[in-house]
């Protein structure tokens, strides 16, 4: 790699990084009490049942307080979405440095398993 390359990647790593801290702080901080107010999900409004990442911002609340249970009853799909969010994300970034495993994690058919999961896991969360 070139060193402008270095530069280019090193300054884009420490603004994602700023921005996951930042982010990490407000949500801490963030009264989640539905009498306040907050992000309302449009597709439960619409059709009364949640979407996929209904109760997502509570989760992540309640894990940054530490409270794991009470994150897996806001939305378990959290547990899965964001390691996997992050495997893809180092994945793309090292799209030029592994191109053979790029190539295998990003086949069409892996990507239907993982949307199959999603809508699995929507249908089933809210039918139980």
């Amino acid at each position: 790699m070139t060193s402008k390359t270095v530069r280019i990647t090193a300054a884009t790593a420490i603004v994602v990084v700023a921005i996951a801290v930042l982010s990490a702080v407000v949500w801490y901080y963030y009264s989640h009490n539905p009498a306040h107010g907050g992000v309302s999900c449009i597709f439960h409004k619409l059709t009364g049942y949640d979407c996929p990442g209904c109760g997502s911002q509570r989760a992540f609340h309640a894990l940054l307080h530490g409270r794991i249970a009470e994150a897996w009853h806001f939305n378990a799909f959290v547990f899965f979405a964001v390691p996997m969010a992050l495997f893809y994300g180092i994945t793309e970034a090292g799209r030029n440095r592994w191109p053979a495993f790029h190539a295998k994690v990003t086949r069409p058919f892996v990507i239907a398993v993982i949307l199959a999961a999603v809508v699995l896991y929507w249908i089933l969360r809210n039918c139980l």
